[in-house]
């Protein structure tokens, strides 16, 4: 425990038994005597208030009682870098050397376990072999003396300084210049300051390859102006930091292979396009960015993207994708060969899980991996087989054709199903024969002339469509959010019925089919949104 708060003590980090914090001010609170530090409380639970007291403010919190005072005397402020490494590791010189604590360290690439050492320099010697350190939660506050961890330890490679006491990007760059050939750094679960202006390329991180900041509330902006420091990384983990907005990365990051942005809130689907020209990213980590689209607007139907030229693996779990028109809209990323897309609403419209998985097979050619499962080629061939069966009637009734010269199929049926021409090339297109067994009746009967009205916004004129009777309520809205240019999301559709006059009938399960609500020829389609 420190005996008393350091001059510098504003903005550090510090423990109180377990409870981690910032230290917000330094200085009396009257009427009481004798200094106090104001702490602002990682968990806010610990604290008592805002940073107010008896009617003054003396520090501001994020939370209304993220706050609260306690004595220097209760502060521990942490410890250096290298103390830290000798306490982990049974090495203190406190410690009676003859009677070490057991631990297990890397040596290269042997793990040995040893429980004392003989003498100050086989100590030292043990040390210098160091290469794989780990000091999560030791209370590493600073770097210590100068050129001391290159004296000692000249041979670490990895360091996991992740849950410590680190205030600023200063301080572990006051570390890491210390380290010739560090390749991976975590330095997660630290709250610090981040540099406001550009840093610029030295060596200190030179051959760092992958650096892990979850948790450090640390911005993409900051990210941008620390990046020119990193120019060999290929991995960055950025989980929980509160990053909403995405800025274009110029000449930096460019020989990163992979990118967790997990559990940031970004502004919208849109943000990506911003990162997209990152030539060499393999791997982009998106889960539970609250993402509710993805779409990619210089390539059209059919056509691969110049956005994410190199991307490999995609996961998306956990968002609030919606639409089919997203996942269509993957096929497009020339590279893509594995997808995790779990807890997406998209999923709930089919309840089969065997059928929404050949459905996100057929429509992304290249995926050769689906959450965590292989698509085998026998399962493509199925999968795509049953995709141009199934929809089949769609493609005829919207003026698909077995004869080229004939087929037309229409932009709607295209937006909806981008890849399904492919797929008539690649098996011959389906014949109305192929398709009867699911069609009881004449195509021409199946077709319902409807007529779509938009009740809320009378500028927009009555439209009549020719829609099957088998497609379902989600996409006809897909088909209307095409038409009418506005988010299918965020569709209600109810129908009149030409035979009663002023009954309305909620069209309000998206899986079910337009026969369902005995819709029938002349009735009008009523949009709100």
């Amino acid at each position: 425990m420190a005996a008393g708060a350091p001059p510098e003590a504003l903005g550090r980090r510090l423990l109180c038994g377990a409870e981690y914090g910032t230290v917000r001010y330094l200085g009396g609170v009257p009427p009481t005597a004798g200094i106090w530090l104001g702490v602002e409380w990682d968990d806010p639970q610990r604290g008592k208030h805002d940073g107010t007291y008896e009617g003054t403010q003396y520090f501001k919190c994020r939370h209304p009682k993220g706050g609260s005072f306690i004595r220097p005397n209760k502060a521990n402020f942490g410890v250096d870098f290298l103390t830290a490494v000798k306490n982990r590791y049974g090495l203190s010189d406190e410690q009676d050397v003859q009677h070490g604590t057991e631990n297990t360290l890397v040596f290269g690439k042997k793990t040995v376990e040893f429980v004392g050492m003989d003498s100050i320099a086989e100590q030292q010697s043990r040390l210098n072999q160091l290469v794989d350190i780990s000091v999560r939660e030791c209370a590493v506050s600073h770097a210590g003396q100068k050129e001391e961890i290159s004296r000692t330890c000249a041979n670490i490679r990895h360091i996991n300084l992740s849950k410590n006491l680190i205030s600023s990007w200063e301080t572990v760059t006051a570390i890491a210049s210390q380290v010739q050939n560090l390749e991976i750094l975590n330095i997660s679960e630290n709250k610090m300051k981040f540099p406001s202006t550009s840093t610029s390329a030295s060596s200190v991180f030179s051959k760092l390859r992958i650096l892990a900041l979850n948790q450090t509330e640390i911005t993409w902006a900051e990210v941008l102006l620390c990046a020119p420091g990193w120019p060999a990384l290929e991995e960055l983990y950025l989980t929980s930091n509160n990053i909403t907005v995405l800025e274009r990365p110029d000449n930096v990051l460019q020989t990163l292979k992979l990118l967790d942005l997990s559990d940031n809130q970004l502004l919208d689907g849109n943000q990506l396009h911003l990162i997209a020209h990152l030539p060499r990213l393999e791997q982009l980590i998106l889960r539970n960015t609250g993402i509710s689209s993805i779409n990619f607007p210089d390539a059209g139907f059919g056509c691969k993207t110049k956005m994410f030229p190199s991307l490999k693996h995609l996961a998306i779990n956990g968002n609030k994708i919606s639409q089919w028109s997203s996942i269509n809209e993957l096929d497009k990323l020339p590279s893509l060969r594995s997808l995790q897309c779990h807890n997406n609403p998209v999923m709930d419209t089919e309840k089969n899980p065997e059928t929404l998985r050949q459905l996100i097979i057929a429509k992304i050619g290249g995926l050769e991996v689906l959450n965590k499962s292989e698509i085998l080629p026998a399962e493509r061939k199925g999968a795509e087989l049953d995709y141009r069966k199934i929809f089949g009637n769609d493609w005829l009734a919207a003026g698909g054709n077995c004869n080229p010269e004939k087929n037309k199929p229409s932009e709607e049926f295209l937006a909806a199903h981008p890849r399904y021409p492919l797929l008539c090339l690649k098996y011959g297109a389906p014949e109305e024969g192929e398709l009867k067994g699911r069609q009881p009746s004449t195509l021409k009967n199946q077709l319902l002339t409807l007529t779509i009205k938009c009740p809320e916004n009378p500028e927009q004129k009555p439209v009549e469509k020719k829609l099957p009777e088998s497609m379902t309520i989600q996409r006809v809205k897909g088909l209307l959010y095409r038409l009418l240019k506005i988010p299918g999301s965020e569709l209600k559709l109810s129908y009149e019925s030409s035979k009663l006059e002023g009954k309305e009938v909620e069209l309000d399960n998206d899986l079910k089919p337009l026969q369902f609500y005995s819709i029938e020829n002349g009735d009008c389609v009523l949009v709100r949104w």
